[in-house]
């Protein structure tokens, strides 16, 4: 069962974010570090019932028996990651800064490899994990962005930063989208992707479903190729 927790921190105010915590087999009885996956849900599952956040995606997987056609993403998910997964207000949607004050806190609690640290989510969470990965780029080893999108100014001003142009040119990114998609239109993720190569960004790649509406994430979650993918990365 995942551990069900609280953050608190000053931004301008007092800031809480409930979140549910799996730790891998073996981690409070190991020295090892492990990598940590940042999920961020999508607006039908904000507000105070924390256990709504496992309706989708990884905390969902991290509670389920891996068996049937799932198994070996499930198994992959749950032996590997440190899964951390947030909930955020009704009406109030991802705050960046708040979202990497968690990680700071995070990072100083758990045995975490801060160089394989990955953030991935979906519709909302989609965007927010496009906006927290371009805004931190040195912090994440890869991002999975679904069905989501950000603004383009974000990429462009960090595309105008030397510094930061290195770092977010060398940051895999594998986003997802369904091309039926009449909630988050697929477009949203072709132009990040498109904007990103144009830049010089040879790791970012986009999979659109051609069948799949809104729902691009359980497929997307259920491919054992996603967790592999981010296993193979890490931040230098």
């Amino acid at each position: 069962m995942q551990d069900e927790r609280t953050f608190k921190t000053n931004l301008k105010r007092p800031f809480s974010l409930n979140y549910l915590l799996h730790l891998p087999p073996g981690y409070k009885t190991s020295k090892q570090r492990r990598p940590l996956m940042l999920f961020l849900h999508g607006v039908g599952e904000s507000g105070t019932r924390l256990s709504k956040v496992a309706d989708h995606g990884p905390p969902k997987l991290a509670d389920k028996t891996p068996r049937g056609r799932n198994a070996e993403a499930i198994r992959l998910l749950q032996k590997n990651f440190i899964v951390a997964s947030p909930q955020c207000a009704v009406g109030v949607g991802w705050n960046a800064a708040a979202l990497s004050a968690l990680l700071d806190g995070l990072e100083k609690k758990l045995r975490v490899d801060n160089g394989r640290i990955y953030l991935t989510g979906l519709s909302m969470g989609g965007y927010g994990t496009w906006e927290l990965g371009l805004r931190e780029p040195n912090r994440f080893a890869a991002l999975a962005p679904i069905c989501g999108g950000a603004s383009t100014l974000l990429a462009k001003l960090n595309h105008r930063d030397r510094k930061r142009r290195v770092i977010q040119n060398r940051l895999p990114i594998w986003a997802f989208h369904g091309a039926k998609d009449d909630g988050v239109p697929v477009q949203e993720s072709r132009r990040m992707v498109k904007l990103l190569r144009d830049g010089g960004n040879k790791s970012v790649k986009l999979t659109v479903y051609p069948d799949a509406g809104h729902d691009s994430w359980t497929a997307t979650y259920h491919n054992p190729e996603l967790y592999r993918w981010f296993l193979r990365h890490s931040r230098k």
